[in-house]
């Protein structure tokens, strides 16, 4: 499948991938063409798409193709973002665009085989290392701030990780944000940011993209859902506008 302007990009650290990649579905059910590229690449090693064009036979559009798919599979990985760009508008690689765009895009770095982490680091660590995740992004964590989170563990599996944490004095238990049901655990500092602002509010908007985590619009603010592949802005309101209420 071809991939387009909207397609969705995850970001992560090298030093993630052991228990982040098992997340990731593993690209079961791989075309021939995938087959192919996979098998190249693992023969030569990182490799340009003119090469793995000329190690396998296929046409270069095939070899874009099962790039993409296994790309999407989380089976290989590339130098850069270009990479990516190229596969994503091919003319635009080929120098068939207007201005800018006409620059043939031959430079794309090369593709390689993602390696798979050596032990699976069991579903207690990963849950644990998803819940840190989360605490790190937002501050605060509860059920209905993991509505968008595809690689959400059961919420059942991260209350039990975050009460652990809570028991080690590491995270706080209580009622941060009004109008959700459920238990809601956050980092110390956090909370001390909560309370300064409950004592002075703030008047600083701030704008994010639609795909920010920090887009919570229909979540915990009033209003629709802003879907995170709309290519908009989203503008935080100051703690002074928003309907949402910070309780302790």
């Amino acid at each position: 499948m071809r991939p387009t302007r909207v397609a969705p990009i995850a970001i992560f650290l090298r030093e993630d991938a052991p228990w982040l990649v098992h997340q990731v579905a593993r690209g079961e059910g791989i075309s021939h063409g995938g087959r192919a590229i996979a098998e190249a690449l693992g023969r030569r090693g990182a490799s340009f798409l003119p090469d793995l064009v000329k190690a396998t036979g296929l046409l270069t559009s095939e070899v874009e193709d099962a790039l993409w798919e296994l790309a999407a599979g989380g089976l290989v990985t590339a130098d850069g973002f270009e990479n990516l760009r190229a596969l994503i508008d091919p003319k635009r690689r080929r120098g068939e665009g207007r201005f800018r765009s006409k620059m043939p895009r031959h430079a794309a770095g090369r593709w390689a085989l993602l390696e798979t982490p050596p032990s699976d680091p069991g579903h207690d660590q990963r849950t644990e290392a998803l819940a840190r995740l989360y605490l790190n992004r937002w501050g605060i964590v509860f059920r209905d701030l993991l509505a968008r989170e595809g690689l959400a563990p059961a919420w059942r599996d991260l209350l039990m990780v975050l009460r652990r944490m809570e028991a080690r004095g590491e995270i706080r238990g209580g009622r941060f944000v009004s109008g959700f049901l459920g238990e809601q655990f956050a980092k110390p500092e956090a909370v001390d940011l909560l309370r300064a602002i409950r004592r002075k509010p703030s008047d600083l908007a701030l704008r994010v993209t639609a795909a920010d985590p920090l887009n919570l619009a229909g979540i915990i603010t009033p209003g629709p859902r802003i879907s995170p592949l709309a290519g908009q802005l989203v503008e935080l309101l100051p703690a002074r506008a928003t309907a949402v209420e910070m309780a302790f």
